[in-house]
């Protein structure tokens, strides 16, 4: 098995659009399959109303559940958290941005 290759210049593709996990697996999962909320919750263990969480963006992915969908969906947990870390360094960056350390 090979590993991916991460280094301290890792990014991902700028060109993507920025889309929240949930939106992902709203679109790319649930839809093309027919699968509701209720039925991915069944299959994963994960409760109906922490899908429904994600799916509006009140929740974040967490390992534990990357895990699950992972197993559910047949993805891999690093794609779930990847999208996860992708969405929060985006959506933190105007923030950082407003603030201006101190310099000496």
């Amino acid at each position: 098995m090979e590993l991916i290759q991460l280094t301290p210049h890792s990014e991902v593709d700028p060109s993507q659009p920025l889309r929240a996990p949930g939106d992902i697996l709203l679109h790319a999962y649930l839809i093309p399959n027919a699968l509701n909320p209720a039925q991915l919750a069944r299959r994963t263990g994960i409760p109906a109303d922490h899908i429904k969480a994600f799916i509006a963006d009140t929740h974040p992915i967490t390992p534990k559940i990357a895990i699950r969908l992972s197993l559910a969906l047949d993805t891999t947990a690093f794609y779930w958290l990847a999208l996860q870390a992708r969405y929060d360094l985006e959506r933190a960056k105007p923030v950082v941005r407003a603030y201006r350390p101190l310099v000496d």
